[in-house]
């Protein structure tokens, strides 16, 4: 069964007087890179600073999660192929038990 409103009424259950206006949006912050404000590059003899790029199934973190701009997410990405080709980091964190 339908609803039918006459002229006039309002439907007061979804009404809101602020619905007409455009929802207001907090300006978003800033992505900072870390290498960008440091003023280093990312270097694959760096194992301790590359470990912060790989998840715990080791594989390569995106700039979304680490917050790199896309220069130094491709060059971080790169330093972490690197490093595994030449044994400093392994492929896979841990055995699986």
């Amino acid at each position: 069964m339908q609803n039918y409103k006459t002229e006039g009424q309002r439907d007061t259950k979804n009404y809101s007087p602020s619905s007409n206006r455009r929802p207001t949006f907090s300006p978003r912050k800033k992505r900072v890179c870390y290498f960008c404000s440091k003023g280093i590059e990312p270097d694959y003899k760096n194992v301790v600073q590359l470990k912060n790029y790989i998840s715990d199934k080791g594989k390569i973190l995106p700039s979304k999660v680490t917050k790199t701009c896309a220069k130094h997410q491709r060059r971080v990405a790169k330093a972490i192929k690197r490093s595994r080709m030449i044994s400093l980091l392994s492929f896979v964190d841990k055995y699986r038990e």
